[in-house]
């Protein structure tokens, strides 16, 4: 295996392993969904176990994402079509409206952090 293979194989487990972690998933259920042992799941999330077309796709279907997105072709950088604002939307909504207040403040505080560090977000 090349570097670049071995590079592109860690970052599709790293994806995996965030959507699912995203969609409030355990390693148990989706390999349940896939109709796999958990241990599949968790080797395809250490990059050790190769994913094929059929698991990526249906693995993509489950955590609501894109298979681009899953296969790092997509860029990190947000955007309104990034499948990880509507995990976090879907998140959010769960929250108690206290709870979502203080988020919210402590996300404020937080990008005024950002621009007066001169970071930009």
């Amino acid at each position: 295996m090349t570097e670049i293979d071995a590079a592109r194989r860690t970052r599709i487990a790293e994806r995996l392993k965030e959507a699912r972690k995203l969609a409030g998933l355990s390693q148990g259920q989706v390999a349940k969904m896939l109709g796999l042992h958990r241990p599949s799941v968790s080797e395809m999330e250490a990059g050790n176990r190769r994913v094929s077309a059929d698991e990526l796709a249906r693995l993509a279907e489950i955590y609501d994402v894109s298979v681009a997105w899953l296969l790092g072709e997509c860029p990190e950088t947000l955007d309104a079509q990034d499948p990880r604002l509507e995990l976090a939307a879907r998140e959010l909504s769960k929250l108690k409206p206290d709870d979502l207040k203080r988020l919210l403040k402590l996300l404020a505080a937080m990008r005024s952090d950002s621009a007066a560090n001169g970071a930009g977000g």
